[in-house]
């Protein structure tokens, strides 16, 4: 009877001593991934913090890309048909961004133009605009008093925040050549908060727009097709629009916040 007691008692033991075992485990198991999210949590934290903007690779510099924002200045830039008043404009740098302060109406009016013309060139840049936010990026810009505003001869490269209400219409969704053809791929644009990038490249006249990485407009600004779109748009009555294939690069002031950064270009 005892020895029965006895092999019971080492029974239990045996028993408790397993699932107390299992339950230590699972403490030691629960700890080692919650360290492993901690970790990869700070490693991505301190790639975001140590993230470097405005700045080019060696490799970059070899293949002939400069920057067109220095994250730090608007050197290279001016207001258009106005570049004394550059300095008192909504544009100015704001934490290693240009940013358009579109909503202070205390400033100059009007949209950044760069200082010199391009022609075959491959230009790439990262924006976001505000909530419901419109914009633009502007291409062959001719700036003369004969103009009064860049979109009277520059194509739009459109910028616009998804919850606008302009995204459900074709001629003028993101990255779209605004008002003469609608995107070839439909691609989204991110909302206010993300970056979103933008690659254009011009060669003999030729266009192409992308948007995250996406073609949205592909164009022959020395074709017959060209005119013919224009003709038939709301341009068909602006004489000077699209028919340059080298101007100068503008952004677009448009009542609505907008921010740029990592702003490049190389000649082709």
């Amino acid at each position: 009877m005892e020895l029965l007691f006895l092999e019971k008692r080492k029974s239990m033991f045996r028993g408790s001593f397993f699932i107390v075992s299992l339950f230590l485990l699972y403490l030691t198991s629960c700890r080692m991934d919650k360290k492993e999210e901690t970790q990869t949590w700070r490693t991505k934290k301190l790639a975001l913090e140590n993230q470097v903007h405005n700045q080019l690779l060696e490799i970059e510099k070899e293949q002939g890309w400069v920057l067109l924002f220095d994250g730090e200045t608007l050197n290279g830039w001016h207001l258009y048909n106005n570049p004394d008043s550059t300095q008192y404009s909504a544009w100015t740098v704001q934490e290693g961004t240009l940013f358009c302060d579109a909503t202070d109406e205390t400033k100059v009016f009007g949209d950044l133009v760069t200082d010199m013309e391009y022609e075959n060139y491959e230009l790439e840049f990262e924006w976001q605009m505000a909530l419901r936010g419109n914009g633009g990026v502007f291409i062959n810009v001719q700036e003369s008093p004969e103009y009064t505003a860049t979109y009277q001869t520059g194509p739009e490269y459109q910028l616009l925040e998804p919850a606008h209400m302009d995204t459900k219409t074709p001629m003028k969704r993101p990255g779209c050549l605004w008002g003469v053809s609608p995107q070839l791929n439909t691609v989204e644009a991110k909302a206010f908060g993300q970056w979103n990038t933008t690659k254009i490249v011009q060669q003999d006249g030729k266009i192409e727009f992308y948007l995250n990485g996406k073609l949205t407009a592909k164009e022959d600004l020395t074709s017959l097709e060209w005119k013919d779109k224009i003709s038939n748009s709301g341009f068909k009555d602006a004489l000077g629009f699209g028919k340059a294939t080298r101007g100068k690069i503008a952004l677009q002031n448009w009542y609505f916040e907008s921010w740029f950064r990592n702003m490049k270009i190389r000649e082709l």
